[in-house]
């Protein structure tokens, strides 16, 4: 007997301040998956999420539409759940953070880690709209490039360019919120002492513990550093007023950074839940608690999920989670989702053109595994694989053999077990039949099931029915396992394999020609023929049910069976069973609509629409892809001079908040010092020895720590960063990159 097991899931929380899109239900639709294999295995398992609600552009938006903050959370909230819902994610609660329960966690490890003495107070230097009287995040912070001078860059970093720099850096810099010009300002910040030898002890431990994929584990290495070494900087967890979210205790006109709440919103969540349903929090939150805790996030917010999250729990005396699994991101076509092109496609617009959402829940099933490879949706392959497996595999067996069974024997199942029964083949297990209910129990003992495709071993048509039989049985196991360790690709493979015996099965029979014949033992055969491969279609939906729980739903009522799970493997349909008149189960996608969601979806880019602006925020969870910048001719590309660089070595710059100091040789007598506004992402001895890309004939800059002498280039944005860029293995210093 399966140990009953209790488990907590979360997906990243999405940010309530722009739509879902199809990138992000590569997430949901992952987890959805998992949680209800989960289920159908008859754990506990409880879903959660909720809507992160907080920061700066939420009170921004807010003020632009002329209603309160509130008001939007609410109305984004509603569309948001419409939105899962549609594709059938099915949260045990879907909340928001602006909660009294998430309140109350984020004061309580708050004040625990106060007390444990890792929360710093320390004045730090900002820009400050006199407008708006409020402190600019970098990005809401534009002007003029300190390299290139060009105009309308933000305070982070040159698009025009790619120069990083801090905000107080930019020429003739004012306010994309007021338009005016910012003045320098000290506030006083709250950190979380992330630096302190009990963060960094533990997370390197934590984080090589097999909680984090390979892939994962090797990138908290990089940003962790070597042992004996304490590098990781001090995590700033306030902002100052006007700011929408929860006031810090004892702190007036200070409060919690989104960042620190919103994870701590899968607390809120789960609480509120359990409030409703009676469920012990204490029993899954507990320090050492026996639960199992699992978050399913995107690989560009790990370090928040990695590093802050399990340092804050551990320290506040909660328990950290079990597995943290982490996916990859979603291209369309090949390319970054575009507005332009019509492939930045909202899951509101799917849905609007009606098109069948588990079409999509199957599609990326077929791409995803258990690792942070990101997936692309080919339109072309998506028409091709869903008409192809789904229509013309899996339905088509229903399809082929179900109306003999409603026109020749009033709606009901023979028991072709019996026939089987009569032949009594040497390789069957007595255990294997019983005539009195049809069950195929687990006792076949003297051979295993064939693999897929192998099915037919003997001249009589019972003999090959039986290993039919035993090879969808015998996948059971298998396809457990492969959605277990979510690696829904070699699922759906395997479980297409089966179908694909199933059908040549109904091919050789040609139950068609059995009709036509007028004896009894014709007749007699194509009803076993027709129960068997209804038998097999039950089984092939019971594999599929995770993946595509309307459509089985909708098997279930026309096979007249209570609703599917993994336990009824082992069963079949009984004798006399009846089932309902066959109804087409799905329909394929016409190439037509995939083309209609195109259109719908196509927006021409006007020069005020930036991912960027204050008012839509790229958020970590949201993916959010900018649209691509003006063309450039060959010509000016080649103006870059792109090198291979090492890191020979890397300092803290003192006085300096953002900047490293790098040495890097890219092949030449006397390597180069660039300073590099990486602090918040790269302790200095992650990145000795790595190779990087640099700009190699941008003009020296003078600055107040010396001579900068490049720049490396790096990606990132208010979803975090900035992360370097890499070259591939064989890459070497001072090769051109062209």
């Amino acid at each position: 007997m399966m140990n009953k097991r209790k488990i907590l899931v979360t997906s990243a929380l999405p940010y309530a301040n722009g739509s879902i899109h199809l990138g992000h239900l590569v997430e949901y639709i992952q987890t959805d998956i998992w949680v209800r294999f989960q289920k159908m295995q008859g754990h506990e398992v409880y879903y959660v999420c909720a809507d992160d609600t907080h920061g700066t552009p939420i009170m921004l938006r807010a003020e632009q539409e002329g209603i309160t903050p509130e008001a939007l959370i609410a109305k984004v909230h509603g569309e948001h759940l419409s939105n899962f819902t549609g594709f059938h994610v099915e949260f045990d609660n879907y909340y928001t953070t602006h909660s009294p329960e998430t309140r109350q966690y984020a004061e309580n490890i708050y004040t625990r880690l106060k007390t444990a003495g890792l929360i710093a107070v320390r004045a730090i230097e900002q820009l400050y709209d006199p407008v708006k009287q409020m402190f600019l995040p970098d990005r809401f912070i534009k002007g003029e490039c300190p390299k290139c001078g060009a105009h309308d860059q933000y305070g982070d970093n040159c698009e025009a360019c790619g120069a990083a720099y801090t905000p107080i850096d930019l020429k003739n810099p004012y306010s994309a919120v007021s338009g005016a010009v910012p003045v320098k300002k000290s506030t006083e910040h709250f950190f979380f002492k992330l630096s302190d030898t009990r963060c960094v002890d533990f997370l390197r431990a934590w984080t090589t513990s097999g909680t984090l994929q390979p892939e994962a584990a090797n990138k908290m290495r990089e940003w962790l550093g070597a042992a004996g070494e304490n590098e990781l900087s001090d995590w700033d967890i306030s902002r100052d007023a006007p700011y929408f979210g929860f006031e810090i205790p004892d702190a007036p006109g200070k409060y919690f950074y989104v960042w620190l709440d919103a994870p701590i919103g899968y607390m809120g969540s789960f609480r509120n839940l359990c409030e409703r349903k009676g469920i012990d929090f204490d029993e899954f939150w507990k320090k050492d608690s026996a639960t199992e805790l699992y978050h399913f996030i995107g690989k560009d917010i790990l370090y928040f999920h990695a590093l802050f999250w399990p340092a804050m729990l551990k320290n506040a005396g909660y328990r950290t989670p079990t597995k943290i699994f982490v996916h990859g991101f979603l291209t369309v076509n090949g390319e970054k989702m575009s507005k332009s092109r019509g492939t930045f496609i909202t899951a509101g617009s799917y849905l609007k053109q009606e098109l069948n959402p588990e079409w999509l829940r199957y599609y990326y099933a077929t791409k995803l595994n258990g690792t942070m490879e990101d997936i692309d949706l080919n339109l072309d392959d998506f028409v091709a694989r869903v008409n192809s497996d789904l229509v013309g595999k899996y339905i088509n067996i229903a399809s082929r053999c179900a109306g003999f069974i409603t026109k020749r024997f009033d709606g009901k199942l023979c028991n072709y077990i019996a026939s089987l029964d009569k032949y009594k083949y040497p390789h069957q297990a007595d255990s294997f039949l019983n005539s009195d209910n049809g069950d195929l129990t687990a006792g076949v003992k003297t051979k295993e099931p064939q693999p897929a495709g192998n099915y037919r071993f003997s001249e009589d048509p019972l003999g090959n029915e039986y290993w039919l039989i035993m090879n969808l049985h015998g996948a059971a196991e298998q396809i457990a396992d492969y959605y277990e360790k979510r690696e829904y690709l070699k699922a759906s493979k395997k479980i297409m394999a089966l179908a694909d015996e199933a059908n040549q099965y109904v091919d050789d029979m040609k139950p068609w020609e059995l009709a036509k014949q007028e004896d009894e033992v014709s007749k007699i055969r194509l009803h076993e023929v027709c129960t068997v491969a209804l038998n097999i279609f039950r089984l092939l939906t019971l594999y599929l049910k995770p993946v595509m729980p309307q459509l089985a739903n909708n098997v279930e009522g026309f096979l007249n069976i209570p609703p599917l799970q993994w336990c009824d493997v082992l069963k079949d349909l009984p004798l006399d069973h009846a089932i309902n008149p066959y109804q087409h189960l799905m329909t394929r996608i016409d190439q037509k609509e995939i083309n209609a969601m195109i259109e719908a979806n196509k927006q021409t880019l006007e020069p005020v629409t930036n991912p960027h602006s204050p008012v839509r925020h790229a958020e970590a969870q949201q993916h959010a892809t900018a649209p691509v910048a003006g063309s450039i001719s060959i010509d000016d590309f080649s103006k870059v001079d792109l090198r291979i660089a090492k890191i020979v070595d890397a300092e803290h710059v003192p006085g300096a908040d953002k900047l490293l100091k790098l040495t890097l040789d890219i092949g030449e007598e006397q390597p180069r010092t660039v300073f590099a506004g990486i602090k918040s992402t790269y302790p200095p001895e992650s990145l000795k020895g790595r190779l990087t890309v640099m700009v190699a004939n941008l003009a020296p800059r003078k600055m107040k720590f010396g001579i900068s002498e490049g720049m490396v280039l790096a990606a990132g944005g208010e979803s975090g960063g900035p992360y370097l860029l890499a070259p591939d293995e064989g890459a070497q210093p001072g090769m051109k990159v062209k």
